[in-house]
């Protein structure tokens, strides 16, 4: 087998360098035919073809689970986080701060932009269409685009990111993630077939004489003082001194020809080798918190467990586990302790005595006070042998000699350091919480925020890590249910009988809660309940034929007389029932319900509240989680000494030794980027200072125009005077920043009620366009003013101006309207200008042709984003995003793409489709998406990188633009913290490190590549850096390359003076995504989970995606032309 390998690879090495020779001789006849090119790099029939780069940024809740992305070059960068929903998330930190403006009327928004026409060319000389969506056939060569794809498992040895023969599925990655079978990846499910995927071909890159000659006007001098240099000798003792796998991580980073494949759990593709360290920027040193884990010398053997009658409570397996090796531990277990994943598998630390063996276990239901006989329940385990879980791999796989992770091993250290803390804590996810381990706060309406750690065994290139961090999430208030419900609905509960939507929220908020009853002394029996009765207690009667009484059956008398319970509870238990006009609890099965009065129940405690919570919950977590990094680093080190890991009889019974000391990572600060600003103002560029500046003295690069705007005024607190000096203010604000806007609206504001949005909006539009047709014209603009708490109209009157009467609006809420901040309307401006088809600001360097590849040859950066609905929310689809640069060079405007698709579905559905149009014909198109967990790489990789060869393939035969595809994942649980906070060099004021920190060593994967980049400055709580990791490259990017191109366009955001944490292209998938969300829901309130991409039709209105094997989903209503091409989501 590895004689074939070889063989195959320098078969492979040949045809690669015979492809090189082809296209360097294409190349040298190509250069005499780059000088006729023009300076947008389209147009002209002589142009070399664009290479399309697609840098996929994806952000993800946590390191395994789910992510959410954008794409990049024709980038696309994907990026999401993985929006939790406003609610029911766990939170570590709270939110990036947005830029000031209204909560509700700057949310994010979703456009359909780039219909699938032709379109009309753009006015602007660097703009182009992108694609079939943003670009006609015969308008030039298209652009270059760049999507970070994952690389061919059995490609060339020395190969370092590109190149490599053709892709096939492999097996699924070993392993579940605590949940079902782990079992050993030879055992896995097998992947369906999936398309053939070729590498693009290209010559090699050669930097433009420009890039060699000329340092990066980014570029600052590399200072290195002696202490700094000091600190990075001491790190490399005690690199040295931690371990030998350590040190072999490293040399395996380098040497990645030793990579070899083991066949059975092996894929037939692997992800691109981390080309090099980078080595840009100011070298200083960081603390991470991750945590040295030694690998353990032990025989891992994985057992499949059986236990009759089957229980879907991992709380009541575990117990029978639990009293199975209590009883038989010494006595049939040869005194091994076993780690148990709450399911299927059993894990031990050396062979069992035995190959199979069944058990007899009694389990008894817990003591509920009453004194009598507790209820027995009788089950049957079966252990039988099932694998072992080899660690020389994991080893092997640590020190870069086997490409993949054996995720077997790493889940069964995982479920090994889980053991105890389960026990000890309650497990939410990855996380464990207790009201002891920090004082609980209260959330409002009968919710708490408990305290917490965050757990995770992770393969670095220090080897073993174990990542640490702290979170709170919301659990229910252990309440009597009387005193929950009033807090629910915020007031007495005698003020007034309860309404029909008093009734749906109680049922949606206590449904599945479990409750004890209080009325009968010690006797605590705990219920669940599953629903309200619909008639109130008074009205309910006990009878022999008409309820079981939840403690017995009984006849009323012999005559079988009917009884009410608030009779049968005062006469029966002493038990006066006060709020008899409120319904009952019913408990138990739905088939067989019982019935409980509220009064005399009371909520369990330790229950984890999943669903969404409100703006007003949202805001006191975030408060509770918001910690300095000081802070933060020292309660991390708290939990570590806390959980006494050299104690934890289950590490020490598998070998496992943790560390109590953070990381230290050797970290490098990148430089901020120039920034352009017009030449007419007093200062014509600009350099950022930690992460931000403002627009003083500054004009904006391109200015945009609005000659024709009015406003319309929603809030009944804002009288027309004032309405009107607000908007002279934000007008002469537009006009200082740069644009062209004129003074005086088309008509005077007009006030309106809320609960009249589309009248007032249609009488508004109709009006001003009988002025402004006759002479030709359009309505630019519209300015509305917003109730501060504004309901569904947000997101109503969003949908009623985008999609029906094809207006750009910009709201402002009330609050914001009477202080007429000069900050605030900058700000505005901004975001107006960006609407109205202005730029901002744009890189220095991309006007001077020094953005390594990106310069070069013509690109388009994309970024993708999928929202999922609320929790509980089954029947709502997901809402794709897409957005697609639109002025190579710059790459700052960007036009967009939404549609609905499956609920919760990850895969774009449009990414490219062909279908029947009956006036066209066959007609091809589609989008691009984000939104991937680290299991779904492989998937997605598949999946889309065939959907965009194909996409690119319509366009014009053979073409194969060179793609790099890279996933962002934002919500991790890394975070790196200052070596020394009173080091001004490397903390800003807030003690977090500074914008611009970069790492691509030590608590990075051992051979891929990828790097954490911190590219925004703290403004409270701690700064989290986003996870870049690239899945495919065909355009070769260094580390330097990719990780400046990354930080720079940081710097681009269009709607504030700041750098933002991930790259504006995923950002704007992002707020497009939320905006199509309220096209269809106008309360969401701006909160969806988010993951990746979208489509649509322009013009001509979206066309329905069909779930596979269901019905087709309801598809959104087509943004209006005019407004697609325009940035409206900001």
């Amino acid at each position: 087998m590895v004689l074939c390998l070889t063989a195959t690879n320098v078969r492979e090495r040949e045809r690669e360098r015979e492809r090189e020779r082809e296209e360097e001789s294409r190349g040298e006849r190509g250069k005499e035919q780059e000088g006729a090119v023009s300076r947008s790099g389209f147009g002209r029939e002589e142009a070399p073809p664009p290479v399309l780069v697609v840098v996929v940024l994806v952000a993800i809740s946590c390191s395994r689970t789910r992510v959410r992305g954008f794409f990049g070059r024709v980038i696309i960068m994907v990026r999401k986080r993985r929006t939790e929903p406003s609610g029911a998330a766990e939170s570590s930190e709270p939110r990036e701060a947005m830029s000031s403006g209204d909560r509700r009327g700057q949310q994010p928004g979703v456009g359909r932009g780039g219909g699938r026409g032709r379109g009309s060319p753009q006015t602007e000389h660097h703009q182009q269409r992108v694609g079939r969506g943003y670009q006609g056939r015969g308008a030039g060569p298209q652009p270059n685009v760049t999507m970070a794809y994952e690389q061919q498992h059995g490609g060339a040895s020395e190969y370092q990111g590109h190149g490599g023969p053709s892709l096939h599925g492999g097996g699924h990655r070993g392993g579940g993630r605590g949940g079902g079978r782990g079992g050993p990846s030879s055992a896995g499910p097998s992947r369906s077939p999936v398309p053939e995927l070729h590498q693009a071909t290209q010559a090699p890159y050669q930097a433009t004489s420009s890039s060699e000659s000329q340092p990066s006007s980014s570029q600052l001098p590399k200072m290195i003082s002696e202490e700094v240099s000091q600190q990075f000798q001491q790190l490399s003792l005690e690199t040295g001194e931690s371990s030998t796998q350590a040190s072999q991580a490293v040399v395996s980073v380098q040497a990645s020809q030793a990579v070899v494949s083991v066949a059975p759990s092996s894929k037939s593709m692997r992800f691109p080798l981390r080309p090099s360290k980078g080595s840009t920027g100011v070298k200083c040193i960081v603390k991470a918190n991750h945590f040295f884990a030694e690998l353990p010398n032990k025989d891992l053997h994985q057992y499949d467990v059986s236990i009759t009658p089957e229980v879907t409570s991992r709380g009541v397996n575990r117990a029978v586990m639990h009293q199975l090796v209590r009883l038989y531990k010494e006595s049939h277990l040869g005194g091994r302790l076993p780690a148990y994943d709450g399911r299927k598998s059993l894990y031990t630390a050396g062979p069992l005595p035995f190959p199979s063996r069944e058990f007899s276990i009694t389990l008894e239901d817990e003591d509920d006070g009453g004194g009598g006989t507790r209820r027995e329940r009788q089950f049957r385990v079966v252990i039988k042998f099932a694998s072992r879980a080899d660690l020389h791999h994991l080893e092997m796989f640590l020190t870069g000699r086997q490409a993949d992770a054996p995720q077997e091993a790493l889940q069964v250290l995982d479920i090994v350091l889980r053991e105890l803390p389960t026990r000890r804590y309650s497990p939410v996810g990855r996380s464990f919480y207790s009201p002891h381990l920090g004082r609980r706060q209260s959330l409002g309406e009968g919710l708490e925020s408990w305290r917490g750690f965050y757990q995770s065994i992770r393969p670095t290139q220090m080897g073993l890590s174990l990542n640490i961090d702290m979170s709170s999430t919301a659990f229910i208030e252990p309440l009597p249910v009387i005193d929950f419900v009033m807090q629910l609905l915020n007031r007495d509960a005698t003020a007034r009988p309860l309404s029909d939507a008093d009734r749906v929220k109680i049922k949606k908020a206590l449904r599945g809660v479990k409750v004890e009853v209080t009325h009968r002394g010690n006797m605590r029996r705990k219920y669940r309940i599953a629903g309200l009765t619909s008639q109130p207690t008074r009205e309910l009667t006990y009878g022999a034929f008409v309820f079981k009484l939840l403690d017995n059956s009984f006849p009323v008398d012999d005559r079988g007389t009917l009884k009410s319970v608030v009779q049968y509870f005062q006469e029966t238990y002493g038990f006066v029932i006060q709020h008899v006009t409120w319904p009952c609890l019913q408990v138990g099965n739905p088939q067989r319900p019982n019935y409980l009065p509220m009064e005399v129940c009371k909520i369990v405690e330790g229950q984890r509240y999943s669903k969404r919570l409100n703006e007003r919950q949202i805001t006191a977590l975030l408060k509770v989680t918001c910690q300095r990094p000081r802070d933060r680093e020292l309660d991390i080190l708290q939990t570590v000494r806390h959980n006494a890991y050299h104690e934890d009889p289950y590490a020490k019974e598998f070998g496992i030794k943790i560390s109590e000391r953070l990381a230290s990572v050797e970290a490098r600060i990148l430089p901020a980027p120039w920034l352009k600003y017009h030449d007419t103002g007093k200062e014509k560029d600009c350099l950022p200072r930690v992460g931000q500046w403002n627009m003083m003295n500054k004009k904006m690069f391109h200015g945009g125009r609005v000659r024709n705007w009015t406003c319309i005024n929603f809030s009944r607190t804002v009288h027309d005077n004032a309405a009107h000096g607000f908007c002279q203010e934000l007008a002469q604000m537009c006009q200082i920043s740069g644009m062209e806007f004129t003074l005086e609206p088309v008509l005077p504001p007009l006030s309106s009620r809320p609960d009249q949005v589309e009248r007032a909006l249609k009488h508004l539009y109709h009006n001003a366009m009988n002025i402004l047709q006759p002479q030709g014209k359009e309505l630019d603009l519209l300015i509305v003013i917003l109730p501060d708490n504004n309901g569904s109209l947000y997101g109503n009157l969003k949908r009623i101006c985008e999609t029906d009467l094809g207006l750009v609006s910009q709201c402002c809420l009330t609050k914001h309207v009477v202080k007429k901040s000069k900050q605030y309307l900058a700000n505005v401006a901004l975001k107006i200008n960006v609407k109205v088809g202005g730029r901002n600001t744009v890189l220095m360097d991309a006007l001077t042709g020094r953005i390594p590849l990106v310069s070069d040859r013509p690109t388009i950066i994309f970024g993708a984003d999928v929202t999922h609905p609320h929790p509980g929310e089954d029947s709502s689809p997901s809402i794709a995003a897409v957005v697609a640069s639109q002025d190579w060079p710059e790459v700052t405007k960007y036009a967009g793409l939404v549609s609905a698709q499956a609920h919760r579905q990850e895969l774009i559905q449009d990414l490219f489709k062909v279908y029947q149009d009956p006036n066209r014909g066959t007609v091809t198109g589609g989008m691009i998406k984000d939104g991937v967990s680290e299991g779904q790489f492989y998937q997605v990789l598949l999946y889309e990188l065939d959907a965009i060869r194909k996409a690119c393939a319509s366009l014009e035969s053979n073409y194969q633009p060179p793609v790099t595809f890279v996933v962002v994942q934002k919500r991790h649980h890394t975070r790196l913290f200052a070596n020394n906070y009173a080091d001004e060099r490397s903390v800003d004021r807030s003690g977090n490190i500074l914008p611009g920190t970069v790492v691509d060593s030590k608590i990075c994967h051992p051979t891929e590549f990828d790097f954490y980049l911190c590219s925004h400055a703290g403004i409270q709580g701690t700064s989290r850096p986003a996870h870049y990791h690239v899945l495919w490259d065909e355009n070769k990017f260094t580390a330097d390359a990719l990780q400046t191109l990354t930080n720079n366009l940081c710097y681009t955001y269009a709607r504030c003076t700041r750098s933002v944490s991930i790259v504006p292209p995923a950002y704007y998938a992002h707020l497009a995504a939320f905006r199509a969300r309220f096209y269809m829901e106008p309360d969401s309130d701006s909160g969806s989970m988010t993951s990746a991409a979208a489509a649509g039709r322009g013009g001509a209105g979206a066309r329905a995606t069909r779930v596979p094997g269901g019905a087709p989903v309801r598809p959104l209503p087509a943004v209006k032309e005019n407004v697609k091409r325009v940035m409206f989501y900001c």
